[in-house]
């Protein structure tokens, strides 16, 4: 049971150092929040919220992903290398497709509360 709490701590850790490290991480905390309180704000549905907190969790894995790779990448290979671009661009472009998506998402749930 200990090794469990202690896991749950390592992965707080983890968000936290996202949050202190990231400056996108910031920013997608703020749109997670606005979408949070125009969502409650709007009563939208249950399906409407699963869908919405689906887009928020999809982005913030993303980033969490393309973080840790990063952390990785650097630790490992500290000089410039093509592969080692490529795997920071792939993950990067991971997180803008999360984001795309996310934005779709909250734009097919607010936009028709938002047009009444």
């Amino acid at each position: 049971m200990r090794k469990r709490i202690a896991s749950i701590g390592f992965a707080l850790e983890g968000i936290a150092t996202l949050l202190r490290t990231q400056v996108n991480a910031r920013i997608h905390l703020a749109a997670a929040i606005a979408v949070v309180m125009l969502a409650a704000y709007l009563g939208v549905s249950r399906l409407e919220w699963a869908l919405l907190v689906f887009a928020i969790a999809l982005v913030w894995v993303a980033e969490g992903l393309n973080t840790g790779i990063e952390f990785l990448a650097d630790a490992a290979v500290p000089d410039p290398h093509s592969l080692i671009k490529h795997a920071k661009d792939v993950a990067a472009g991971a997180v803008l497709l999360a984001s795309l998506a996310a934005a779709v998402i909250g734009a097919l749930v607010f936009l028709p509360y938002l047009l009444r």
